[in-house]
């Protein structure tokens, strides 16, 4: 692959997206809908999540789970990984078969574990080339079982009733002109209070929560084909070179080819 390369392949398992890519760019905070695991296949990369800063050398596995927020920077110039980007359902699915039980999360960003990264790196081939159902789903496990453990506790733990309101207001229309006064309706706080209390609770400002919200949305929107600055406009952005500003920020690849990689 050439410098500064995204490629998303056209996956033959359900629920499982693979994606390669090489560059040397810096990813702002942003999340993901999905758990994502992969290898670090050259270079280095620093990150930074709600489980650290952490810094991942070749033939590392790196991982993050729904929602974390997380950056990314490379260590010394470019950096390629493969990664494995795993629909939770199919998570809750695949771990209900572990002793742990369904309640999952990957435990650690970054793991020296080459028996793991061999599991990984033949499940990402089966994803791209498709094979036997038995030899992915015990792969899958292997890895889950590998990587995982139990969640300790329930989604957003911790989290004040009020602030998952304000959550929720969003998470059900990313798109929508919301105010901070709504998220105050909403949480029974004061716009000051909702403000601190959010920040506190994500890690990110609601504006900035908004945005991630908005940018998964265009990318299920991109993925399902739909034109740029018609992603852009249904995802609540000023127009597309706003979207395509904070697109290529989060995830270090412009939406347009974002989408061309999406349609192979």
């Amino acid at each position: 692959m050439s410098a500064n390369q995204f490629v998303m392949h056209r996956s033959a398992l359900a629920g499982i997206q693979a994606v390669a890519a090489r560059s040397a760019r810096a990813f702002a905070r942003h999340t993901h809908e999905q758990f994502g695991i992969g290898v670090l296949r050259q270079g280095g990369q620093v990150s930074h999540s709600g489980r650290g800063q952490v810094e991942a050398g070749p033939g590392q596995v790196i991982t993050v789970n729904p929602g974390e927020v997380h950056d990314g920077a490379p260590v010394g110039g470019e950096r390629a990984w493969q990664m494995l980007y795993l629909d939770p359902a199919v998570v809750a699915d695949a771990a209900g078969a572990l002793p742990a039980g369904a309640g999952f999360e990957f435990e650690h960003p970054v793991m020296d574990a080459p028996a793991l990264a061999a599991d990984l790196l033949s499940l990402y081939a089966l994803a791209i080339a498709g094979g036997e159902p038995l030899a992915r789903d015990t792969l899958l496990l292997r890895v889950l079982a590998r990587a995982g453990r139990q969640a300790a506790q329930p989604s957003r733990p911790g989290i004040p009733a009020g602030i998952r309101h304000a959550l929720g207001l969003i998470d059900d229309a990313p798109a929508a002109a919301l105010s901070l006064a709504d998220l105050a309706r909403a949480s029974g706080l004061s716009r000051f209070q909702v403000l601190r209390a959010f920040s506190r609770a994500t890690g990110m400002t609601p504006h900035a929560y908004q945005m991630q919200r908005r940018l998964l949305l265009a990318r299920r929107l991109l993925r399902q084909g739909m034109a740029l600055a018609d992603a852009a406009a249904a995802a609540g952005f000023a127009d597309q070179s706003h979207m395509t500003r904070l697109f290529s920020r989060a995830y270090g690849v412009s939406p347009g080819r974002y989408a061309q990689a999406a349609a192979r």
